[in-house]
């Protein structure tokens, strides 16, 4: 049974302050219509700019992800983008009135939990799943990152850390299925190194730090002077050195919490591809950066994937529906200048149409005659002539018109073309033809991969009797 779509009953808010600004904000998580995906409004801002969860949109990830669109940025979503694929939802629309999410208490379960408050609820339109067709990798040799989504029909995760620390050491964490995201991996708080919080400090680049959301551990040796200080600016009475390794601000909910936390932020940094995935992650020493880097390489696969399922793969060896006597009824074009052989499917929108590339073409003498390649121009010429059957099966009488192509944009050539291949060209209108324009796009395949693609709009035009060519 598919399964559909899925956003919150009402709108539910959360406040706190942004951790690198400061800043007091107010973040309402808003009910979103079907196929809406994951988008923040600020609020804040003349005409509330809409800015899209995407990977594409990524602006900065040195102290959490940046996203921004249409003149406005939002900061530090990482948390919230976990919690929203935690609890399973497709559409929310998240309302901002700050430049960053607030931080709480360094983890996603209190907007898991705000979420949960909401209520679920279930959409008409079925989810669209990415599951990982083969092994897609990501490495970072001069940091030692290492990620890799692998075949499987769940959403499971592996992380590993190291950051050459003799207190944190080696860590992992995992789970099966993202089901255990609240049980095991929600709760888990973000983490830096005493040296790092006394940079940021210095260089006042965590204006809403408190040491009640995040976890500090202690790498070097420190001062009951410098604990002192620490205490001082944080408002704490005493600071030490728990028997962990980590300042006794607080305690770890699990022994490994900063893998788990790790773990967190790669799940909210691969939510900006867009679509739920299906698929094992494993990754070693991962960071914002490399999640985010990693998340393109899978958005560049799912575009890949739907480009092969919108491509039909023909079989030119089936019978034509016209073959190329019939063919030249139709166009005036003839040898040497005719470069279709078949025409395997007409319909109104669509015509597909096959190139048989031989050695005995007449261009092949002087284009390249040593290493023979199917010039670019003459593919768009092949894929103009496909287009025009489809055009002059417009009207009763195509041998009284001509086709005469004013325009051809956005055209590609991906892949050399050269004798002994087979050329299968698909031309679909854009939009019905007027006034006797029409605008097509075409791709030309050879085998099961696009070899050309091209925009073309054409004028059909009528000819005197006289002046037809037969």
């Amino acid at each position: 049974m598919n399964v559909k779509q899925k956003t919150i009953k009402s709108e539910v808010s959360v406040q706190g302050v942004g951790l690198h600004t400061g800043a007091n904000v107010t973040l309402t998580f808003c009910p979103a219509p079907d196929n809406h995906g994951f988008k923040f409004q600020r609020t804040d801002l003349p005409g509330t700019p809409i800015v899209d969860a995407d990977c594409d949109n990524v602006t900065d990830t040195a102290r959490g992800t940046t996203i921004s669109q249409n003149g406005a940025s939002v900061s530090t979503i990482e948390h919230v983008m976990a919690s929203l694929v935690g609890m399973d939802l497709d559409n929310v629309l998240m309302k901002l009135d700050g430049p960053e999410t607030p931080i709480m208490d360094g983890s996603a379960i209190l907007f898991l939990e705000a979420l949960e408050s909401a209520g679920i609820q279930v959409q008409d339109i079925d989810r669209e799943y990415f599951q990982i067709p083969h092994n897609i990798t990501y490495t970072e040799p001069d940091r030692k990152v290492e990620i890799v989504a692998m075949p499987l029909d769940d959403y499971r995760f592996t992380c590993m850390i190291d950051y050459n620390s003799p207190v944190l050491g080696s860590q992992h964490a995992g789970i099966s299925s993202i089901a255990e995201f609240k049980k095991e991996i929600a709760s888990c708080r973000t983490f830096c190194f005493l040296h790092e919080l006394e940079y940021q400090l210095q260089n006042n680049l965590i204006k809403g730090g408190d040491l009640n959301n995040a976890i500090v551990i202690v790498d070097k040796e420190v001062t009951k002077e410098e604990l002192d200080h620490l205490a001082k600016i944080f408002n704490r009475t005493a600071m030490e050195v728990a028997p962990q390794g980590i300042l006794n601000n607080m305690e770890l909910r699990y022994q490994n919490e900063p893998a788990r936390h790790k773990l967190l932020d790669m799940i909210g940094d691969l939510a900006l591809v867009g679509m739920h995935l299906k698929g094992h992650i494993m990754a070693a020493r991962p960071g914002h950066a490399a999640n985010v880097a990693f998340a393109k390489k899978i958005k560049a696969a799912i575009k890949k994937e739907k480009n092969k399922k919108t491509q039909h793969v023909y079989d030119p060896s089936v019978k034509p529906l016209y073959d190329v006597v019939q063919i030249m009824e139709i166009l005036p074009h003839r040898q040497p200048f005719l470069f279709i052989d078949k025409i395997l499917e007409l319909s109104k929108t669509h015509v597909v149409g096959v190139k048989n590339v031989t050695m005995n073409e007449e261009f092949f003498k002087g284009h390249f005659p040593g290493a023979p390649v199917f010039p670019g121009v003459l593919q768009i010429e092949a894929m103009a002539q496909t287009g025009g059957i489809l055009v002059l099966s417009t009207v009763p009488d195509p041998r009284n018109y001509l086709t005469l192509f004013l325009k051809i944009d956005n055209v590609r050539f991906r892949a050399q073309v050269c004798p002994g291949d087979t050329i299968v060209f698909r031309c679909d209108l854009m939009e019905p033809i007027r006034r006797g324009i029409a605008q097509m796009k075409g791709v030309g395949m050879v085998g099961g991969k696009v070899v050309v693609e091209a925009e073309m709009m054409a004028q059909i035009v009528k000819v005197k009797e006289s002046e037809s060519v037969s």
